[in-house]
């Protein structure tokens, strides 16, 4: 064989260092990227959470409290519903 035979094609070679090139860009790109993500997070926790746990807690609370409440109601509305009863039970045991 000969020397030409043995050597990649010059477009071979011309493809290969353009797709260095690009890979070589796009690892630059990447690294961009990482360093501004990890200084707009500060690289910890996102301090959203802890107000957005607060928030759960208080709206759980706000719940508890409301449905407490609604028993509450819901009693009063019995025992209210029961002596209606009993009144008109009464009333028409009079006419009687």
């Amino acid at each position: 064989m000969s020397k030409e035979q043995t050597r990649p094609s010059d477009s071979l070679v011309q493809d290969l260092l353009t797709e260095r090139r690009e890979l070589k860009v796009a690892v630059e790109r990447l690294k961009l990227q990482l360093a501004d993500a990890q200084a707009a997070g500060g690289g910890g926790p996102d301090p959203r959470v802890k107000e957005m746990q607060d928030e759960i807690e208080r709206l759980r609370y706000q719940l508890a409290s409301s449905r407490a409440e609604a028993t509450q109601l819901r009693e009063e509305r019995d025992q209210l519903r029961a002596g209606i009863e009993k009144a008109l039970e009464q009333l028409n045991a009079g006419d009687e």
